[in-house]
């Protein structure tokens, strides 16, 4: 067994991340793991298969520019379909700079202690107390009564469906929502390996790649339920009923949605459950990446003119988002510190 699996056992996301936030101070930028030695004139930033999605072009490009502006160097964007390419990239040194969830991050330290982070966006108020997004657990708007117990929504009736991951190596679509699954059916260590198992758990089980992936698994029927975050829906849903932050809300493909939503345009789906997310990090190889260009590509990540940039952060509520959406005008990225992550770590099992 997996030692994700194990530590999901008796864990509350929720609790867990709680005492994280208000017990992690976000400090400077960790200390380098390893020699910097790097004098390449190139640097390779690697995204998720969420963040290389066609909507988020502008936003690749911006911080291309960002990165190039305050290191002279040039640099290389690397898109992906797989979140391991991307993990397997910063971890090796190939790419030196990522853009990561927690779970991710954690998994390419634990491959390489030269991995570390050093900026995550803010919460509302531009620290890193409440600096969290949404997990959810998702269901076609048609069979949302279906999951209702006392006029209240719950995800006891998610038994034998077909659920939809994100990837074994998501945060907010597995990590978070397999150790709320666990909690509420009280499942034993020796059983948890049957929630990544078609007909033990689930009837089936499905993989979408990502976010988008994942969606588009419960929007086509494939999956009866579906995890994944808000930020990286932004793009393509619209908030019909509720808010972004509200169990039992209703979201619906825009008409104008990009692929892979292009075919699905008016349909929608509800949230039955929602849980917090520690903010994923900017992380880069500290063996890779000399210390200067690491200082500034750190100083300038968490500048006021980097925060500033609308085609890097979208504007609360906005028509287009972008990569990082606001929450309000002090929203930004703030250095962090591996400690941060403590709440993730202790999900992920080292």
């Amino acid at each position: 067994m997996s030692k994700v699996s194990k530590s999901l056992l008796g864990l509350s996301f929720i609790s867990v991340l709680g005492l994280g936030l208000a017990g992690c101070a976000s400090g400077t930028s960790a200390k380098s793991g390893g020699s910097s030695t790097d004098s390449s004139k190139t640097i390779t930033v690697v995204f998720y298969p969420n963040e290389s999605a066609k909507s988020f072009a502008g936003s690749r490009t911006a911080i291309k520019q960002a990165v190039e502006k305050a290191t002279g160097k040039t640099v290389k964007l690397q898109t992906t379909t797989d979140y391991n390419v991307a993990i397997q990239a910063i971890a090796s040194g190939k790419a030196q700079v990522a853009y990561m969830g927690a779970n991710g991050y954690i998994q390419a330290h634990h491959k390489s202690k030269d991995v570390v982070p050093f900026a995550a966006q803010s919460d509302a108020k531009g620290t890193l107390k409440d600096a969290t997004y949404n997990s959810y657990l998702m269901v076609q708007q048609k069979d949302a009564k279906k999951y209702e117990e006392n006029g209240k929504y719950s995800i006891k009736n998610v038994k034998g469906k077909k659920m939809s991951y994100v990837s074994n190596s998501s945060t907010s679509g597995f990590l978070v929502p397999t150790a709320e699954i666990s909690r509420e059916f009280n499942i034993k260590t020796a059983d948890q390996d049957k929630l990544t198992q078609s007909g033990s758990f689930f009837s089936k089980v499905l993989y979408g790649g990502s976010h988008q992936g994942s969606a588009v698994n419960l929007l086509k029927g494939d999956a009866d339920v579906a995890t994944f975050d808000d930020a990286d829906l932004m793009p393509y849903l619209n908030v019909t009923k509720g808010s972004w932050d509200k169990v039992g809300s209703t979201f619906t493909v825009k008409d104008n949605a990009e692929a892979p939503f292009t075919s699905l345009a008016g349909k929608s789906v509800v949230n039955i459950a929602m849980m917090p997310v520690q903010q994923g990090p900017w992380v880069y190889n500290t063996k890779s990446l000399s210390k200067d260009d690491q200082k500034k590509i750190a100083t300038e990540f968490t500048s006021k003119s980097f925060a500033q940039n609308k085609k890097i952060f979208s504007e609360p509520n906005a028509k287009t988002p972008m990569m990082f959406p606001k929450k309000s005008e002090k929203s930004k990225l703030v250095n962090v510190t591996d400690k941060w992550y403590a709440p993730t770590h202790k999900l992920v099992g080292y």
